[in-house]
């Protein structure tokens, strides 16, 4: 019998995909494929015939093109980024559209016009791993166009690739030549100016895995799944993905670094939920996607007694841990650019990272970086909300006089909200300049207005219950000053939280429990004044009059011009709460 003739060649093989496709055909299907096709025809498609490639075959958002020559296949890869830079230099961000593409070469079976074999995959498992704008090249392509090329190479090291026995040597071209010409910058660079909802970090919530074995608990899993697609959207930090996306991924095993590279997210959400008896058992985890790395991790355990009211806290508990974890790490990120690289978002993710370190140097740099955001950025909210908050939070953590930092903040937090008035930090700032000024029913309406943009906001709870327990009503103030630090449990703000709650018990006539929250709040901020003043107005009410001088004695020092007066001018006391916080103080030995 006639064994069957196999067609095998060598080939130079380009693999291209389009970043973040499904989340811009969610946002414009028919914009996107407009743009596409029109791509095709005026550069992709031209570039290709022009370098005597072959389209083999294409998906909605990628291609795969054959070349007789591997300087073809590069020089063809490196013209279309250039001039995909370009076009995109001209448009919005969130029109932006970018390609990965990775390049061997090696033996291919050609079959019915479709090519096979490793020579493929290798190009396929290249382009996965490139980044948006880039090419990845293998080890093969760079010793066959180095001397040939002038573009610059960087080595990437050996990768391990799925499907692909042994590892890869990859290498990055750079989009210069070795003359050091420049060229054009990647769009990210170029459009830096215009702020849309690419540059905010972009996550993905995977429908969460019913692991039970009982088909009843689905319904469950895919509501916790949905409630906290809907929680993360009410944070204006980050671009969540739709549900109707995410969701495409129920019931299959999913590689994290795919399902982002498809969506076109930095962080991806997955857990699962598992049921013993009467109880579940529900586990998340935050990755980050580019490396893999777990960010956040937790498990929730709870009755079914209640199952709508365990959904609802659980989505409460994973959407408040999940903003400072992202936060954090944006921080983290942005930290190994340079400053003069910084966009909108890095700046104000930078300033907050180095705040909240609070050292006075670092609080300095901070409210410096913001400064510079809100001149380069005069239209984007979040540089002038967060530059208020941090006035304010800076003065009120230290010994400085509040007036000049309300005087300050002020007309940054008015122009948050006029650019943004669905901004919760906007709502939240005039609050707490609303609370210095003593105007507590106006901080009451916009500390709840921020909850309604977004009820996960921990911070908005604490500042609500920290200004009620200010005007005396302890048992509203204390339910949410308790659910600020339950929702968020190491946040540095805790210490303004715990002083809150030491205020409650003060006013209360609990003065040896508000020294406890006192003093847990000076453990977590040794010299914020305001835990130090509850403490010695708390310890000299409940008659340890010694150690209440001794208390005060050790505040004047951080404190110098202390007195009943400074107070009664800058603590936002209401006048009954300011009377009996006064007495606390006279007893003590205050004048």
């Amino acid at each position: 019998m006639t064994e069957e003739h196999v067609e095998r060649r060598l080939a130079a093989i380009l693999a291209a995909d389009m970043v973040g496709y499904s989340r811009l055909m969610g946002r414009d299907e028919e914009g996107t494929l407009a743009a596409l096709k029109a791509l095709r025809k005026t550069l992709i498609d031209p570039k290709i015939i022009e370098h005597r490639g072959r389209i083999v075959k294409t998906t909605g958002d990628g291609l795969l093109v054959e070349f007789v020559s591997v300087v073809d296949a590069v020089r063809c890869a490196v013209e279309v980024q250039r001039s995909m830079s370009e076009r995109n230099a001209e448009v919005s961000a969130e029109s932006c559209i970018q390609f990965r593409i990775g390049i061997n070469v090696g033996d291919i079976i050609s079959d019915s016009n479709d090519i096979y074999g490793d020579g493929v995959n290798v190009a396929a498992r290249l382009e996965a791993l490139a980044e948006p704008g880039g090419i990845l090249v293998s080890r093969n392509v760079f010793d066959q166009v180095r001397d040939k090329l002038s573009f610059s190479f960087e080595d990437m090291g050996e990768q391990t690739v799925k499907n692909i026995a042994r590892p890869i040597g990859v290498h990055r071209i750079h989009l210069y030549d070795n003359t050091g010409a420049a060229t054009t910058k990647p769009a990210s660079s170029q459009v830096k100016h215009k702020i849309s909802d690419s540059d905010r970090p972009t996550i993905a919530v995977l429908p969460f895995v019913n692991m039970s074995g009982d088909p009843e608990q689905e319904y469950f899993a895919d509501g916790i799944s949905e409630d906290i697609i809907t929680g993360l959207s009410k944070l204006r930090w980050f671009f969540v993905i739709a549900r109707n996306s995410s969701f495409t991924y129920k019931g299959k095993a999913v590689d994290v670094k795919r399902v982002a590279r498809e969506l076109g997210v930095r962080y991806v959400l997955e857990g699962s939920v598992r049921r013993g008896g009467n109880r579940l058992r529900i586990t998340a985890q935050l990755i980050d996607a580019a490396t893999g790395n777990h960010l956040w991790a937790d498990r929730y355990d709870g009755e079914m007694t209640d199952v709508f009211t365990l959904q609802d806290e659980i989505t409460m508990k994973v959407v408040a841990a999940i903003e400072p974890k992202l936060l954090e790490a944006e921080g983290v990120r942005s930290q190994s650019r340079s400053s003069d690289d910084l966009d909108a978002w890095d700046m104000v993710i930078r300033a907050n990272s180095l705040f909240w370190r609070l050292t006075t140097s670092e609080i300095d740099a901070a409210i410096s970086i913001l400064k510079q955001a809100v001149e380069r950025f005069p239209n984007y909210a979040p540089a002038h909300s967060m530059l208020a908050f941090l006035l304010l939070v800076s003065g009120y953590v230290g010994c400085n006089v509040m007036d000049q930092h309300v005087k300050e903040a002020a007309p940054f937090a008015a122009r948050a909200s006029e650019l943004d008035d669905s901004d919760p930090w906007a709502h939240l700032t005039l609050g707490f300049l609303a609370f210095f000024r003593r105007r507590t029913d106006a901080a009451v309406e916009e500390f709840q207005r921020a909850l309604e943009l977004n009820p996960n906001f921990a911070a908005a709870h604490g500042y609500l219950g920290w200004t009620l327990a200010f005007d005396g009503r302890t048992d509203q103030a204390i339910a949410h000053l308790e659910l600020a630090i339950r929702m968020s449990p190491h946040d540095p703000q805790n210490a303004i939280f715990n002083t809150g709650i030491a205020v409650v018990h003060y006013l209360s006539g609990r003065f040896a429990e508000a020294v406890d929250f006192g003093r847990k709040a000076l453990q977590q901020r040794s010299g914020f004044t305001a835990s130090n003043r509850i403490c010695v107005a708390s310890l000299a009410q409940a008659g340890q009059i010694d150690e209440a001088r001794t208390a005060l004695a050790q505040l004047k020092e951080m404190h110098l011009d202390l007195s009943i007066a400074w107070i009664e001018k800058y603590v936002p006391y209401t006048p009954g709460p300011m009377v009996k916080f006064i007495e606390g103080m006279r007893k003590a030995g205050l004048e």
